[in-house]
């Protein structure tokens, strides 16, 4: 008993001097500490205050007797989103779509990343940096008007392209033809986002130690294989560290650039292959006003995705690799 005593005592004295020194370090960094309150007080009021809202999942909302007065409904809404004849359509577009920005979408920012490190003419590395930096910094209904444009039957430039030679007899519906659709989505994707994305890559590129690269030249390596033993394990961490990120979004297969390519009064069309769990949602919770059941699909997804994230981190501890905690 009195050994108890004694390590609580000892274990008492250690915590108060932890909390004192997280506190002293905060009230000699009050001023850079004070610049992070107006972020914390975004992410809680539009990001966790707004979490509130997923109770509407288990509940049979009545718009008239508001949120806290309509009845409790248990897993009645996810029971009928399981059983609904649309759930296995909405998750295989999702999974596939998802599957598809991973294995296109988030490796192509570093390839971007290697060859840009490889050039040597400063002029052109800061010419082909901006030109693939900008479409980031626009919205998904320019850029969905600039593939409606550009894939237009009438005055469109792929088809008049095509056409001039010779390549093909007459002009195609690109965005109306369900098999070109996630060709169509995938390519934006990468167009809009491969630049800025490739930002992270070349400050961890910039980063590796130039000895590791006279080191291996000495070895004989050609740039290829120096790329390969040196730049790439090196940037590894933050690979991996990305890759964890984009397996928590896997069913995050995206909501404006869909919905921009779709409404272009071929939504009807492309419902087969466009239709995921987001516009899903939008479809039902907000447009057919099945707010719960919108809620519990919404829910769905964000669970699921938070159990890959989870997942991924884990592995990747085990293995001995960087993770996010």
């Amino acid at each position: 008993m009195n050994d108890q005593v004694t390590a609580q005592a000892a274990v008492h004295p250690s915590m108060s001097k932890r909390r004192e020194s997280v506190l002293r370090r905060w009230l000699a960094q009050w001023d850079l500490q004070s610049m992070a309150i107006p972020s914390i007080l975004f992410l809680i009021l539009f990001s966790y205050v707004p979490m509130w809202g997923v109770l509407l999942a288990f509940k049979d909302y009545d718009l008239f007797r508001g949120f806290i007065d309509s009845p409790w409904a248990g897993m009645k809404y996810f029971n009928l989103f399981f059983s609904s004849p649309d759930f296995w359509l909405v998750m295989r577009n999702t999974l596939i779509i998802s599957l598809l920005k991973l294995v296109i979408v988030f490796p192509a920012p570093i390839v971007l990343a290697l060859m840009m490190n490889e050039v040597r003419m400063l002029a052109f590395k800061r010419i082909v940096q901006t030109v693939t930096y900008l479409p980031h910094f626009l919205s998904w209904v320019i850029v969905g008007g600039f593939a409606i444009s550009l894939l237009a039957v009438d005055g469109g430039s792929l088809n008049g392209a095509l056409l001039s030679l010779n390549l093909i007899d007459e002009p195609v519906n690109w965005l109306s033809t369900p098999s070109y659709f996630y060709s169509i989505l995938i390519s934006a994707n990468v167009w809009k986002d491969i630049g800025f994305n490739s930002i992270v890559y070349l400050a961890a590129i910039a980063g590796v130690n130039p000895n590791l690269y006279e080191a291996a030249a000495m070895d004989g390596a050609s740039r290829l294989k120096q790329i390969i033993v040196v730049t790439l394990p090196s940037i590894m961490p933050v690979i991996i560290i990305f890759f964890i990120l984009a397996m928590g979004n896997i069913l995050n297969a995206g909501f404006e650039d869909i919905l921009v390519l779709t409404n272009n009064g071929n939504n009807a069309i492309l419902m087969d292959k466009a239709n995921v769990i987001d516009t899903y949602v939008l479809e039902t919770g907000v447009r057919q006003q099945q707010y719960s059941y919108g809620t519990a699909a919404g829910l769905f997804k964000s669970l699921i995705n938070v159990i890959l994230l989870l997942g991924a981190n884990y592995v990747t501890r085990r293995l001995g690799k960087e993770s996010l905690w």
